[in-house]
C-alpha cells in the first residue's frame, strides 16, 4: 500500500493507521482523526476497522474497533458521542450528558447528519464510506462541529447549516472558523445520473461548473468536495480557512472503505472531533 497526499497525513500506518489533516494538526486546541479500513479486528467483508453497529457486524467486534482507534488517535472511548446519519441535513448539538450514545448507548435520536459542541467533554463521531466529511474548529469560541454530506446533505447545504448552528449557539463568527473537507469519493471516480445532477445545477448563486460535469452518454461527473468548499464560503468562512483533501475512498480503497468500490460489501470509517481541556 502506497499513501501520498499534501493535505492529508497518514498516522501509525503499521497498527491502527488513522489519517488528520495537516492544516488541523496546526490547531492546538482540538483533536482529529478519520479511520481506516485497517487496524481492527472485524472479520468477513468488514475486515479490519468497522466502526458501525448497524451493518451486520459482531457489535463486541466494532465496540473493540473504537477501543483500539481511541488509543491510537487519543481519544477518550467514553467520550464519544456519534450520530444517526440518513442523508438528512438536522444539526444536533451535544454535551457530556449525551456521552456514549450511538456507540455505548442506544441513538435516542433518528436523522442526526451533523453534531457540534463547545464541551471538552466530548468527542464528535460521524460516518462514512465515500460521502464527505466536514470539520469545522471556531479557535475564539472553542466550538467545533462535523458533518456528513452525502449527495443529498451536500445540495440540502449542511455545511452552511452547521454554521448558523455554531453561531446561534456559541457565538461563532464564519470569518473566524477553520474548515476541512473530506476524504471522500472525488470526482475521478463519482458518476451520477442526470436527476441527481439536476439538484446540483439547480444550486445557481454557486459556480456549478466546476463541479458538475457532463459526459457524453448523458451521465455526469460530480465534485462534491468543491461543491461543499463553495457552500462554505458562500456562508462566510474564507477561502484561505478550508482544506480541501486530495484523497480519494474509491481511489485508495486498499486503505480506506468506498462503498462503490466495494459495491457496498463494506465496514464503515468514522471522523473524529474533540476540543482539548485548557
Amino acid at each position: 500500500m502506497s499513501f501520498t497526499s499534501e493535505t492529508m497525513r497518514l498516522n501509525h500506518a503499521e497498527t491502527v493507521p488513522y489519517l488528520t489533516f495537516r492544516s488541523l494538526e496546526e490547531i492546538k486546541c482540538i483533536r482529529h482523526a478519520f479511520s481506516t479500513r485497517l487496524g481492527g479486528v472485524s472479520e468477513g467483508e468488514f475486515t479490519s476497522m468497522n466502526l458501525a453497529f448497524n451493518r451486520g457486524d459482531d457489535p463486541a467486534r466494532v465496540t473493540e474497533n473504537y477501543r483500539r482507534l481511541c488509543a491510537s488517535a487519543g481519544f477518550a472511548f467514553d467520550s464519544l458521542v456519534a450520530s444517526a446519519q440518513d442523508h438528512h441535513t438536522y444539526v444536533r448539538a451535544v454535551t457530556a450528558a449525551d456521552r456514549g450514545i450511538g456507540i455505548t448507548k442506544p441513538r435516542d435520536r433518528q436523522s442526526v447528519d451533523a453534531l457540534v459542541t463547545n464541551d471538552p467533554a466530548v468527542t464528535l463521531v460521524t460516518y462514512y464510506a465515500d460521502c464527505t466529511p466536514l470539520f469545522f474548529v471556531d479557535e475564539k469560541n472553542r466550538a467545533i462541529g462535523l458533518a456528513h454530506a452525502g449527495w443529498r446533505g451536500t445540495v440540502g447545504r449542511i455545511g452552511e447549516k452547521v454554521i448558523e448552528k455554531m453561531t446561534a449557539l456559541y457565538g461563532t463568527d464564519p470569518k473566524d472558523v477553520k474548515a476541512a473537507v473530506g476524504p471522500a469519493i472525488s470526482v475521478c471516480c463519482y458518476e451520477v445520473d442526470q436527476p441527481c445532477a439536476a439538484h446540483f445545477l439547480a444550486l445557481t448563486d454557486l459556480d456549478t461548473d466546476k463541479f458538475v460535469f457532463p459526459k457524453q452518454d448523458g451521465k455526469y461527473m460530480l465534485d462534491l468536495l468543491e461543491c461543499n468548499r463553495q457552500i462554505l464560503t458562500a456562508a462566510g468562512v474564507p477561502a484561505e480557512h478550508i482544506s480541501v483533501s486530495d484523497v480519494c475512498t474509491s481511489c485508495h480503497s486498499d486503505l480506506l472503505w468506498s462503498h462503490r468500490a466495494t459495491k457496498g460489501h463494506r465496514g464503515t470509517m468514522s471522523a473524529f472531533l474533540s476540543l482539548v481541556r485548557q
